[in-house]
């Protein structure tokens, strides 16, 4: 039997999968694009030299590969956890994915984790493009969705306590214990109420007579003195 402050604690973390799906499925998109496309743009030409498909670099390891990985990881949390607190977690390996992907070129030099290259662009637009979908585009919107998926999870709602008392009141099984009566020692079956409370329903019932029975039993006894 637990204990109500455990099952309150856990009542607290429980969550629909639904709550945070949406931007973890998008989230974990994203993550895989940023991972995988320093190695599959190249097909496409449209990538950052050296424009050659599969090629590893140290710029392209760190500033890349990793944050998508972190990312991918993160949505992937929110997506299929059903505790509030594993989904914040992959809420916040996003928010810091993704702030990776904005500031890391920047820090990169100092920090001698290498380059990723110059953009393969003919022309400015497309060089523009290049940037936003591989770096500061692609992380603001993670940012984005991890904030929103944060902001949701961090609220608890009618619909999560909801949820919450459905799985703890609903009997495993489908079908109602069986508890004895103290009073009768016979068994009976409990039924469950809204606010679970459990009730047990009495087994036999000793009926009360009618007013007419009273009358008629009267009448009888009353014929049977006269004779006598």
């Amino acid at each position: 039997m637990v204990d109500t402050p455990t099952r309150a604690r856990t009542g607290r973390l429980s969550i629909p999968r639904s709550r945070g799906a949406a931007s973890g499925l998008l989230v974990l998109a994203l993550g895989l694009w940023g991972a995988l496309a320093p190695f599959i743009g190249p097909y496409f030409d449209f990538a950052f030299s050296p424009d050659q498909p599969w090629t590893w670099t140290a710029g392209r390891g760190w500033l890349e590969v990793l944050p998508g990985a972190v990312a991918a990881l993160g949505g992937l949390l929110m997506f299929v956890s059903r505790n509030r607190a594993t989904a914040m977690f992959g809420t916040w390996l996003a928010v810091v994915a993704g702030a990776w992907f904005v500031v890391g070129r920047a820090l990169a030099g100092p920090l001698g984790l290498g380059d990723v290259g110059t953009p393969v662009a003919d022309t400015e637009p497309k060089r523009v493009w290049l940037e936003l979908t591989y770096f500061y585009g692609l992380g603001a919107l993670i940012i984005f969705l991890a904030a929103v998926a944060l902001g949701r999870l961090s609220v608890r709602t009618a619909r999560d306590i909801a949820y919450v008392e459905t799985r703890t009141h609903t009997p495993v099984g489908g079908t109602s214990p069986v508890v004895p009566e103290s009073d009768t020692g016979s068994w009976a079956r409990t039924t469950d109420r809204p606010d679970d409370e459990h009730v047990t329903a009495p087994v036999q019932q000793r009926r009360r007579p009618s007013l007419l029975g009273r009358f008629r039993r009267r009448r009888e006894v009353d014929h049977t003195t006269a004779a006598v």
